[in-house]
C-alpha cells in the first residue's frame, strides 16, 4: 500500500550509489560521475517500489556534529580516519543541484545530520511514513502502524517495524536507541557499557524499560553513569529542529527543465533522470512540465 510520506536519508543513498555503481569518468575534466547516475537510478526504483504520495530527502550538513563529539569524543570517529572519498566529494553538490531542478525537496541543517532532519519531519508529518536509510539509528523512530524503516540488505529492502526490531534484538520496538547505547556500536563510535553485549543489553531494557530506568534503578559506576547520561543526548535523533515540513510533491516535474537537462547532460545522467521523472509522475499523479 502506498505511504503518505517517503523520507530518504540522502547521504546514505549517495554513499550506496557511489560504492555500488561501476566507476565512470564521463564528467567535465575527467570527473567521476558514477554516484550521480547511480543515485537517481536508486531513487527512481525506490519510488516505483513504494509509490509514496509525498517525498523529501534529508541531507547531512555535518558528518560529525561538534556538539555530539563534545559529549562523546569517539562519536563517529571513523569519519575522521575515512573522510568522503575524493571521487565522491565533487558529485554531491551536482546531485543536490539536479534534485532542485527536478523539484525534489532536499533539506539539511547546519551542525545536524540527516537522521535529525528525518526525525523532525516524522514528528511533523501526518499519515504513514516510510524512512529509507542504511543507518540503524533510525530504527529508534519506528512506530506501529505509522512509521517504518526501509533498510537495505543483501536480500533487498527489509521493512523494519516494531515487531521486526523485537525479533532482531529482543527489545520493545521503540527502544533501539537505548539498546545501541548499552551494547555499543563501532560504526557510530559508541563504546557501550563494559562487559555488556547484545543479550545483556536487551535484558537490561526489558527489566528497566529504558536508559532513564537503568539510571534510576541500578547501581552504576560513575564513569558508566556519565556515559549513559551523555549518550542519551547524543544517540537518539533530534526531533525538534527549527524546520518546516516541505511540500513533498509538485504538480508537474521538472520544475526547471533547462537546468535539469543541462546538468544531466553534462554529468551523464540523462537516462537516470528520465526514469526518475517518470516514477515521480506516476507516484504523485503529477504532469510533465
Amino acid at each position: 500500500m502506498a505511504c503518505d510520506w517517503l523520507l530518504v536519508d540522502g547521504s546514505s543513498m549517495i554513499f550506496r550509489a557511489f560504492y555500488g555503481s561501476k566507476t565512470t569518468i564521463d564528467g567535465p575534466g575527467g570527473m567521476q560521475v558514477n554516484a550521480i547516475g547511480g543515485f537517481f537510478d536508486r531513487l527512481g526504483r525506490l519510488i516505483r517500489q513504494r509509490m509514496p504520495r509525498r517525498l523529501a530527502i534529508a541531507d547531512d550538513f555535518a558528518w560529525r556534529p561538534g556538539w555530539r563529539v563534545e559529549l562523546i569524543e569517539t562519536y563517529k570517529s571513523h569519519r575522521v580516519a575515512e573522510p568522503v572519498p575524493g571521487g565522491l566529494e565533487p558529485q554531491i553538490p551536482v546531485i543536490r543541484a539536479i534534485l532542485e531542478a527536478v523539484g525534489v525537496d532536499i533539506v539539511g541543517v547546519d551542525e545536524y545530520e540527516a537522521e535529525d532532519v528525518i526525525a523532525t519531519w516524522s514528528r511533523l508529518a501526518e499519515g504513514t511514513i516510510e524512512i529509507s536509510s542504511g543507518d540503524r539509528d533510525l530504527f529508534a523512530l519506528v512506530e506501529d502502524p505509522r512509521v517504518c524503516v526501509l533498510y537495505p540488505e543483501k536480500s533487498g529492502l527489509s521493512v523494519i517495524d516494531e515487531s521486526e526490531v523485537t525479533r532482531r534484538y529482543g527489545i520493545p520496538g521503540r527502544r533501539y536507541a537505548d539498546f545501541a547505547i548499552l551494547r555499543g556500536d563501532p560504526s557510530d563510535g559508541l563504546p557501550g557499557l563494559k562487559g555488556v553485549g547484545a543479550v545483556t543489553a536487551a535484558g537490561m531494557i526489558r527489566q528497566h524499560g529504558d536508559i532513564a530506568g537503568i539510571l534510576r534503578e541500578r547501581q552504576l559506576r560513575d564513569a558508566d553513569r556519565e556515559y549513559l547520561e551523555s549518550a542519551m543526548r547524543v544517540v537518539p535523533p533530534v526531533t525538534d529542529l527549527p524546520i518546516e515540513l516541505p511540500a513533498g510533491r509538485r504538480n508537474a516535474y521538472p520544475v526547471d527543465r533547462a537546468a535539469m537537462q543541462e546538468l544531466a547532460g553534462r554529468f551523464g545522467a540523462v537516462e537516470s533522470c528520465a526514469r526518475l521523472l517518470a516514477a515521480l509522475r506516476v507516484s504523485s499523479g503529477a504532469t510533465d512540465a
